[in-house]
């Protein structure tokens, strides 16, 4: 009842917040009475915000806190969605909100460190660069004279975090309880899965070893870089980084007066995000244009990686089958992967998930190539998903917001061009390296020599399990023990030979499955 009670208030709270600033108007296709509920919130008083519908919509979504923050900085890289003018206004959540007093910053800095400032820092800015939903950031310079960044979370972030967790379990629990219909999209598993990202986002040494994993993989690769990480500085509400600089990837009449064609940026950009969900399998999940820089010659500049997403091999082949397929019109292929990745149940008619594949995709992809948007493509996708019975796979979710950021990002650039269609050989030539004869003979090649090394366990196990058998008296039919042992009249030490033939039995059927 308790908790009951604090998540109803929470929600009373948020409707207050949202109609104070007049910034209910998104509900009111959905809901028409949003209309009559935002002045009645109201209590007949007049909007705390009277701008532009995203400056208000921006001012409450800052008001409510870090997670209604991240929530605005996605939207605003959907300007297809929400409009040119509402994106531009929500784009102020990504690193200008109010950041919090440098008296705070500093005593989390000597805390994490334990010691005075001056111990690791010959200059240290009060006033901060950039102030974002869970941290801000200062510029610094170490006592070895290296000029860093230093990013510090914000005071009381994680308690506001886990309360908006809380509040979004207690609406995933009552979803699955009172609409059962809902329980094939994982609601309260989903918010597990933003649980998790949202953790590890406070505390910022996970931060740190991702920024470090990333900047590996991408090691020797001139168009794409990641700030070091200075560990001695770094601790968990801290974290020290290079100091680098660029033009923000959304200011594109700067990037133009630089020198830097656009169009250029758009090809790196779409390289990156390929290169990390297709090559690595380790993506930066919050590319909005506040994390996103260009520094010269064009290079990409990746900042904030606090939350980061996984995909596993197979999953990547599923991907990769499946973009391939709309982007080639091959429906029977994407409706094949997905009966393979068991997305949809064996029950299901593929035949008709076919059709229903075409019937989505060819509004979509009969436009020109730039018209495409494959992020619409995957929500209308998700619109079938209750006909054919399918679940919501929570794994893919960082993924599939990281494709609707980077696919805004995208339109920035160059509106006139797809990133997914510059994309596509990328995808073609790793399918082929991953998928075509050569990677099934490698593979193949791979498990059976895996099964070798193997054996000698095997065989050691073998053995040692017989022993123990024999020393615990195990009793065999006299007929198969002299089938067994024709030399001995009872159970012994078998031989060597048949060990091995047991363990080789075993490494093939390890094989095989």
């Amino acid at each position: 009842m308790i908790r009951s009670f604090r998540n109803l208030n929470r929600l009373l709270t948020i409707g207050r917040v949202l109609a104070r600033h007049d910034a209910l108007f998104l509900l009111e296709d959905y809901l028409p009475i949003a209309r009559f509920g935002s002045k009645l919130l109201r209590g007949g008083r007049r909007p705390a915000s009277s701008g532009r519908p995203g400056e208000r919509l921006a001012a409450a979504l800052a008001e409510l806190g870090p997670s209604f923050i991240k929530l605005g900085q996605a939207l605003s890289t959907r300007a297809d969605l929400l409009g040119e003018e509402m994106a531009a206004d929500l784009s102020g959540l990504q690193d200008k909100l109010p950041p919090f007093p440098p008296e705070d910053a500093r005593r989390i800095i000597e805390e994490e460190l334990g010691g005075p400032l001056s111990n690791f820092y010959s200059a240290f800015d009060d006033i901060p660069v950039a102030a974002a939903s869970i941290a801000q950031v200062h510029f610094a310079t170490t006592r070895e004279g290296r000029e860093v960044a230093v990013k510090v979370l914000r005071p009381g972030v994680e308690a506001k975090f886990h309360r908006d967790i809380d509040l979004l379990y207690w609406l995933a629990e009552w979803a699955e309880l009172a609409v059962p219909r809902l329980r094939r999209l994982k609601p309260v598993e989903t918010v597990k899965t933003f649980e998790e990202s949202v953790t590890l986002e406070m505390d910022l040494r996970f931060e740190a070893a991702a920024a470090s994993e990333l900047a590996e993989n991408f090691r020797g690769d001139d168009n794409f870089k990641v700030p070091e990480v200075d560990w001695l500085r770094t601790g968990k509400r801290l974290l020290t980084l290079e100091r680098v600089s660029g033009i923000p990837v959304d200011e594109v009449d700067r990037m133009r007066a630089a020198g830097i064609d656009p169009v250029d940026v758009l090809a790196k950009a779409a390289e990156a995000m390929f290169n990390q969900v297709f090559r690595d399998g380790f993506f930066h999940a919050d590319m909005h244009p506040g994390n996103l820089f260009i520094g010269k010659g064009g290079q990409l500049i990746a900042m904030d990686f606090g939350i980061m997403g996984r995909v596993d091999k197979s999953t990547r082949r599923f991907l990769g089958e499946m973009l391939l397929g709309f982007l080639s019109g091959d429906y029977r292929k994407v409706a094949e992967v997905h009966f393979a990745a068991g997305y949809v149940p064996a029950d299901q008619s593929l035949d008709t998930f076919t059709q229903a594949c075409r019937s989505i995709a060819e509004p979509i992809l009969g436009r020109p190539l730039h018209e495409i948007s494959i992020a619409k493509l995957l929500g209308q996708l998700f619109q079938v998903t209750e006909t054919f019975a399918m679940e919501t796979q929570p794994q893919l979710l960082l993924l599939q917001k990281s494709m609707l950021v980077a696919e805004g990002v995208g339109r920035i650039l160059d509106p006139n061009i797809n990133m997914w269609h510059l994309a596509q050989p990328l995808i073609e030539g790793w399918m082929r390296e991953n998928l075509g004869p050569e990677a099934r003979v490698r593979e193949t090649f791979s498990s059976v020599v895996g099964s070798l090394e193997r054996l000698p366990r095997l065989l050691a196990e073998t053995e040692k399990t017989y022993s123990m058998l024999v020393n615990q008296g195990l009793k065999l039919h006299p007929d198969t023990v002299k089938a067994m042992f024709p030399d001995q009249g009872r159970l012994r030490r078998p031989s060597p030979l048949l060990a091995w033939v047991i363990a080789a039995g075993l490494a093939v059927a390890l094989y095989l499955k």
